[in-house]
């Protein structure tokens, strides 16, 4: 059986908590380790620098609620969680630097709603190879549901969506270019559609050999 293990991003904000009163409210790091039909032994938890004190405190509540589970704390370099290109950079190379063994466990890439910059950011990442796992969203509990553990969903990232945009953004590309043009062809490569551009440009004649 594989192991299961989670990589997560610490919300400053929907993760902090102090005192007795934080168990009283979600969590969606600490409420993912409390479902009772999820089973997690290793949790990779991301975090910026700043809030190491932050990340060691959940930290231990994950110990609290799950001590079966391995709580592994990463500093990564992101200082503005709303920067979409910040937030990408930051999780491309811990990607690159992470040892996944795929043939040993099975990789959670958790994210909630209120997420958006790392949303996007898991989203639009090639999932099967820069974070080769599945999407988990968690959300927080119903009104008059009893527990905080709240709920859990996996994400289906279907990429061919994402090929279609870029499709149609290359036909946008050409059309613009056509109407500068005014429809007259031309020579020059640079006031041409990409797929044109290559197949326009003639032959270089042979050289004529030194004598």
């Amino acid at each position: 059986m594989k192991s299961t293990v989670v990589l997560g991003l610490l919300g400053s904000v929907l993760d902090a908590g102090a005192g007795a009163g934080r168990w009283d409210r979600w969590r969606p790091s600490v409420g993912l380790c409390q479902q009772e039909s999820l089973l997690i032994h290793r949790f990779e938890l991301l975090h910026p620098p700043a809030h190491a004190t932050l990340a060691r405190a959940v930290a231990s509540d994950l110990s609290t609620v799950s001590p079966e589970t391995e709580v592994r704390l990463h500093p990564i370099d992101l200082r503005d969680p709303w920067d979409f290109e910040e937030v990408y950079g930051a999780l491309h190379e811990f990607a690159r630097a992470y040892a996944f063994d795929p043939e040993r466990e099975d990789y959670l890439i958790h994210i909630t709603t209120a997420r958006t910059s790392s949303r996007s950011a898991y989203s639009c990442s090639p999932s099967r190879t820069t974070f080769p796992g599945s999407s988990w969203q968690t959300s927080p509990p119903r009104k008059r549901e009893p527990g905080i553990a709240g709920h859990y969903s996996v994400i289906d990232l279907d990429l061919s969506r994402y090929d279609r945009i870029a499709s149609r953004f290359r036909l946008e590309e050409r059309e613009g270019i056509s109407f500068l043009k005014g429809g007259i062809d031309t020579a020059n490569p640079t006031l041409q559609p990409p797929d044109r551009a290559q197949s326009s440009r003639s032959p270089s004649p042979p050289r004529k050999p030194s004598s």
